[in-house]
């Protein structure tokens, strides 16, 4: 499905990201993994590539447009192309009202989420451009990115601005070879929701009452569907919101 393709991954040092990097390599992708936390991002790309797998590791933080510039100037040095990206690189907690939360909070929120998201296409779509293939851009958003979902309110505003930044940037190049799509994940086994549900006095062990299987998912699961939105069998797709929750978006 992914055979031969280059494919960025933002967020790549756990969670979604690292179950992304191990499933695409294993479909045959050759994959620049960018993330914040250096050490992490060089021990799994090292993992790979003693596994056999096509794997570059560029350490840096997605607020930053100069490291995202680098992170796609990299992966066009070492494979030639960018083919796909799936910019899943996101950041919130919960357990504040509105009026409670700092805004030193709210800012670092909208940086990581929709001024991450922000630099990766206006440095990604460029290099898409070039190609005449086109290519294929994920973005994860989330349930609050649709719904308030007991998030802090700047993190549903963030994720509600990467499905507008998704829409957008369909449209722009809908006749020029470039998807884009979004990924509307909910609750997903993550260490960043598992430091969310201790905030709020939640188990881990607890289903989503909402979510229709009643259930967490797994990070393999979103993973499954960003490689899909990032393969050519998606070929017809673009501009949309894909539901990964369990259903809880159904009711």
């Amino acid at each position: 499905m992914l055979a031969g393709k280059t494919i960025m991954i933002t967020g790549a040092s756990s969670g979604i990201g690292e179950a992304a990097a191990r499933l695409f390599t294993a479909e045959g992708a050759h994959v620049v993994l960018m993330a914040r936390r250096a050490e992490r991002l060089r021990n799994l790309t090292a993992e790979l590539v003693v596994g056999g797998a096509s794997a570059l590791a560029v350490p840096g933080d997605v607020t930053s447009s100069e490291a995202v510039r680098h992170t796609v100037a990299e992966a066009v040095r070492h494979f030639g192309r960018l083919d796909a990206a799936f910019n899943n690189a996101g950041w919130g907690t919960a357990g504040l009202a509105l009026h409670e939360t700092p805004d030193e909070l709210y800012h670092r929120i909208m940086a990581v989420n929709v001024l991450g998201v922000w630099n990766c296409l206006r440095h990604q779509i460029p290099v898409m451009l070039e190609q005449e293939s086109g290519g294929s851009i994920v973005n994860t958003s989330s349930i609050a990115g649709q719904f308030a979902t007991g998030a802090v309110a700047p993190y549903v505003a963030a994720k509600h601005a990467v499905l507008g930044l998704t829409k957008a940037a369909a449209a722009d190049y809908g006749e020029r070879r470039i998807r884009v799509n979004a990924l509307v994940a909910g609750s997903i086994r993550t260490p960043l929701l598992e430091e969310n549900l201790e905030i709020l006095g939640l188990s881990a062990d607890t289903p989503d009452p909402r979510a229709v299987q009643r259930r967490f998912g797994e990070p393999e699961e979103v993973a499954r569907a960003a490689a899909w939105l990032c393969s050519d069998l998606s070929s017809f797709v673009t501009g949309a919101a894909v539901p990964v929750d369990g259903g809880y978006s159904a009711i």
